[in-house]
């Protein structure tokens, strides 16, 4: 494996992306966005760095996308609920500018139409360039797919969703979710309360943008989709509600749920489901048809 990195710019801000090499390439090229509520997160954590790593020992070649990071200001200022505790941001990502909307969706698509046109460094056949990320990385990840979708330039050949959020407000949860939910801290039980305040935070009053949450929008075009959500995660009711949209869309799609984790397991690369989520990717990437 080599790791490079690359320097772009989109929408009027800097970004990077991380590109991971494979040995022995099988010609697969998956753009990765990690997680974070759109305003925490880096290509050092978890879920970037270390998904990163184990999909390019299975040959594919991933480029990770260092992506602008909304504001910090906005949040500190809604009412939020007692007990919510944000961490902080990682000190690099602190050091650089943030921005609102739609400046890390641009970026998204910018970082999948270099990937495309540089397939060949990776090791990859641009004609199997795909886009996926975990949690808001994810809804990144399907935004630019529709995005791409709309244009007449280059498209994915696939998208890859991890606990992803789609909605503006996440359908309702049953009684078994809400049970399971129960025990959770508030920051990880996702109420509506802390989602308004992460919409608002990342978009203002554009929520209704389908490059913003895309769920309840035109799905048709999209290429062949997996979603994989968390098992006790009220966002998983998002995944899942926005796989039956897609299907309804004649969307190839496949959606699962990854049994025993929460949102963001993904994070902890040490857990036994992380190992099998990572292996279902490539398993559904084995399949695919070019």
């Amino acid at each position: 494996m080599k790791i490079e990195e690359v320097q772009l710019e989109a929408a009027g801000h800097a970004f990077g992306l991380r590109l991971y090499i494979p040995a022995q390439p099988s010609g697969t090229v998956l753009v990765w966005l990690h997680g974070g509520a759109f305003m925490f997160g880096d290509l050092d954590m978890p879920e970037a760095d270390q998904v990163a790593r184990r999909l390019t020992e299975h040959g594919i070649g991933v480029v990770s996308v260092d992506y602008t990071l909304a504001p910090l200001d906005a949040l500190a200022a809604l009412p939020l609920p007692a007990g919510f505790e944000a961490p902080p941001p990682p000190v690099p990502a602190s050091q650089r500018p943030r921005a609102r909307f739609p400046v890390a969706s641009l970026q998204t698509a910018a970082a999948f139409e270099w990937a495309s046109a540089n397939a060949a460094v990776l090791g990859g056949d641009r004609n199997r360039v795909g886009i996926g990320g975990a949690s808001a990385g994810a809804n990144l990840a399907a935004s630019a797919a529709m995005r791409l979708r709309d244009r007449a330039g280059v498209r994915p050949g696939f998208v890859l969703l991890a606990y992803p959020v789609l909605h503006h407000t996440v359908p309702p949860v049953d009684d078994e979710l809400t049970a399971m939910l129960a025990p959770l801290p508030p920051m990880l039980a996702f109420p509506p309360e802390v989602m308004r305040a992460v919409n608002h935070n990342y978009a203002g009053d554009a929520l209704d943008d389908p490059y913003v949450y895309p769920a309840g929008h035109d799905l048709r075009g999209l290429p062949p989709v997996l979603i994989v959500n968390a098992e006790t995660d009220r966002l998983r009711k998002s995944g899942e509600a926005f796989a039956a949209e897609l299907a309804l869309a004649g969307v190839d799609v496949t959606v699962l749920r990854e049994r025993g984790t929460g949102h963001g397991y993904l994070d902890r690369t040490d857990d036994p489901a992380a190992r099998r989520t990572i292996n279902r990717f490539t398993a559904w990437l084995d399949v695919l048809p070019a």
